[in-house]
Order: structure tokens, then C-alpha cells, then sequence
């Protein structure tokens, strides 16, 4: 048996759906704040049992096409009316209306490439190592097995009390997840 602060948890193995859901909400009710649940198609109600929290990631798109935005603003205005003022037939150097498609094309694309960042950044990714991906059976979560893994750095975690409270939720199996 492995002592509690040498292990990443506790995963517990489930088959269907059904089963993963009502044991995450169960988890969640004995206080359990830090657990994740790998499954291998999305499972309506799962983010909020296992405790999901809302992303930062709409925040940080909108920032980064306010940031574009005005970049480009500033660009087509320093272009046009400073370093290369063109007069054509009398119209104004900064002609607002024409800085509206450059802006808006630019707008999107530093929008999208925050979001892609700041979603990559958020969930720490790419990761090529996970402790999970040390438990043999794990190979089944992409195929038919559900799997929820209860942290070691969770308040309530203890490794007697936290395996008893796995394996009392009917699961194929409790496993050591090693670091």
C-alpha cells in the first residue's frame, strides 16, 4: 500500500455513464473538492458535479480583440494621416469608414488567437505526461470505461477513508494513481 503524500489519488472505474455521473455527485456531497473524470464521449451534468468552474477564456478573447482593435485603429490612423498622408481629391487623411474592414479582420483574428492561447495556457496544455496514464487500465478510457480520480491534494483526502468511499460507490475497480 503506498502512504497518502506519495501517490497523485485514487481512480475509481466505472462502465457506463449513468454510473460516473451519480458517483461524482456523491463525491461532490462527501466534500470532495479536487477530482476529475476522464470519459470517452462528453457526459451532460459531469463538469458541474466534478466542480468545473467558469473559464476565464471569453475574458481574455474580448481582451485580446480590444488589444488588436485598437491596433489596427492606430496602424491604418499612423499610416494615412502621419507617415504617408496621401491627399486624393480633397477627402479626409483619416477617413474612419475606410479603417473599418482592416480593423474588424484584425479584431477577429488577435480575438481568436488569445482565446486558442488562453485556452491552451488555462488547461496547461500540451501535456504529454499525466500519473493517470500510469494505471494500465486507463488505456480504457478513450473506448468504453469511465474513470474518476479523486487528487491526493484534496482537503478531505485520506487514503483508507477516500478508497472505502470509492469502492462503496459499486465501481470494476479502485487503482493507485502513481506520480
Amino acid at each position: 500500500m503506498i502512504a497518502g503524500n506519495e501517490i497523485y489519488g485514487l481512480m475509481a472505474e466505472f462502465d457506463s455513464d449513468r454510473d460516473i455521473l451519480l458517483a461524482a455527485r456523491r463525491a461532490q456531497e462527501a466534500g470532495y473538492t479536487r477530482m476529475d473524470a476522464c470519459t470517452p464521449h462528453p457526459v451532460e451534468g459531469l463538469a458541474d458535479a466534478v466542480g468545473y468552474r467558469k473559464t476565464r477564456v471569453p475574458v481574455i478573447a474580448l481582451s485580446g480583440g480590444a488589444i488588436g482593435g485598437a491596433i489596427a485603429l492606430l496602424l491604418l490612423y499612423w499610416i494615412n494621416v502621419i507617415t504617408y498622408p496621401i491627399n486624393v481629391g480633397g477627402r479626409p487623411m483619416a477617413s474612419w469608414p475606410a479603417f473599418i474592414p482592416p480593423t474588424f479582420e484584425l479584431t477577429v483574428l488577435c480575438a481568436s488567437l488569445a482565446a486558442l492561447f488562453g485556452m491552451l495556457a488555462l488547461n496547461r496544455l500540451p501535456q504529454p505526461y499525466h500519473p493517470v496514464f500510469n494505471v494500465p487500465e486507463f488505456e480504457r478510457a478513450t473506448q468504453d470505461r469511465f474513470f474518476l480520480v479523486i487528487e491526493a491534494s484534496d482537503p478531505r483526502f485520506d487514503v483508507e477513508q477516500t478508497r472505502r468511499f470509492l469502492e462503496s460507490l459499486n465501481p470494476l475497480g479502485v487503482y493507485d494513481v502513481e506520480p
